[in-house]
C-alpha cells in the first residue's frame, strides 16, 4: 500500500493545525490591541498624567515656585528610605532609624541586611511604589487600596523616624490620605494618588540620572553599589534607570488593560 494517502492526510491535518494556531494568534493580537485601547475615562487619565508630568518638569526648574513641589519631593524621599528599610528588614537587618532632611536628603541606618538588596532598593523601591500609584490612578477603588499601602509605608517610616521633621512630613501625608478618603466618590484621593505616583516616578528617574549619569555623586547608592560589585556607577545607574522606566510604562499599560471603566 502506498504511503502517499497517509502522508497527504498528515499534511492536511498539519495544515489545519497551523491555520488554527495562526487564528488563535490573530485573536490574541486583537485582544491585546483592544485591551490597550483607552476608554474615554482612560484618555482623561492619560491627559492628566501628561499634564502632571509637564507641570512637575516646569515647576521643578523655576526658583522659589518649585517650593510647591517640596512636600511631594520629601514624601518621595520618605518612600526611598522606606524601601531601603524594607529591603533590609526582609534580609535580616535591624532598622535603627530613618531621617529625612529639608534639603531633600535622607538616611536609613541599620545593622545587618544584604547589601546587594538594600542598596538598589531605594531608587527601585520608590520607582515601583510610584508606578503602583500611577497604575491605581486609573480606578477609584484601586486608588483607595494603594493609598492604604502607601499609608502603611509612611506609618513604618514614622515608626523608624528619629527627627521631628521626618515625623512631621509623614504625619501630614498620612493625614492627607485619610482626609481624601472622605471626598465625594474618592475622586480627590484618586487624583492625589496619581499625582504622587507621577511625582515619585519622575523624581526617582531624575535622581538616578542626576546621581549617576549626569554627575557622579560619591555617596550615592549607585556609587556604593558599584564599589561593592567593581562595576561602573554609571552602568548601575543606567540599569536602574531602565528598570524604573519599565515600571512606569508597565504601570500605564497594565492600567489601560485591566482597569477599564466598562
Amino acid at each position: 500500500m502506498s504511503p502517499l494517502p497517509g502522508l497527504a492526510d498528515h499534511l492536511v491535518a498539519s495544515g489545519y493545525t497551523a491555520a488554527a494556531a495562526l487564528a488563535r494568534r490573530q485573536v490574541t493580537r486583537d485582544d491585546v490591541a483592544h485591551a490597550l485601547t483607552p476608554t474615554d475615562e482612560q484618555r482623561t487619565i492619560l491627559i492628566v498624567i501628561g499634564v502632571y508630568a509637564l507641570g512637575i518638569l516646569v515647576l521643578w526648574n523655576i526658583p522659589y515656585i518649585n517650593m510647591i513641589l517640596l512636600p511631594f519631593k520629601l514624601v518621595t524621599v520618605a518612600l526611598h528610605e522606606f524601601s531601603h528599610a524594607a529591603a533590609g528588614l526582609c534580609t535580616g537587618a535591624r532598622i535603627k532609624s530613618i531621617t529625612i532632611d529639608p534639603d531633600e536628603g535622607g538616611l536609613t541606618r541599620m545593622n545587618g541586611g544584604k547589601w546587594c538588596c538594600v542598596m538598589p532598593a531605594g531608587y527601585l523601591g520608590s520607582a515601583l511604589l510610584g508606578a503602583l500609584m500611577v497604575f491605581a490612578g486609573f480606578d477609584v477603588l484601586a486608588s483607595k487600596i494603594v493609598s492604604v499601602i502607601i499609608g502603611v509605608c509612611l506609618l513604618a517610616t514614622l515608626f523608624w523616624a528619629k527627627s521631628w521633621f521626618t515625623r512631621l512630613i509623614t504625619i501630614l501625608f498620612i493625614g492627607l490620605i485619610v482626609g481624601l478618603w472622605f471626598t465625594p466618590h474618592g475622586a480627590g484621593l484618586r487624583y492625589v494618588v496619581l499625582f504622587m505616583g507621577v511625582m515619585s516616578s519622575l523624581y526617582s528617574l531624575w535622581d538616578i540620572v542626576d546621581d549617576t549619569l549626569k554627575r557622579k555623586v560619591n555617596e550615592s547608592d549607585a556609587t556604593k553599589f558599584a564599589q561593592k560589585t567593581h562595576c561602573s556607577s554609571r552602568c548601575c545607574g543606567f540599569l536602574w534607570l531602565l528598570v524604573s522606566l519599565i515600571f512606569l510604562v508597565g504601570a500605564i499599560l497594565l492600567g489601560l488593560a485591566f482597569l477599564k471603566d466598562d
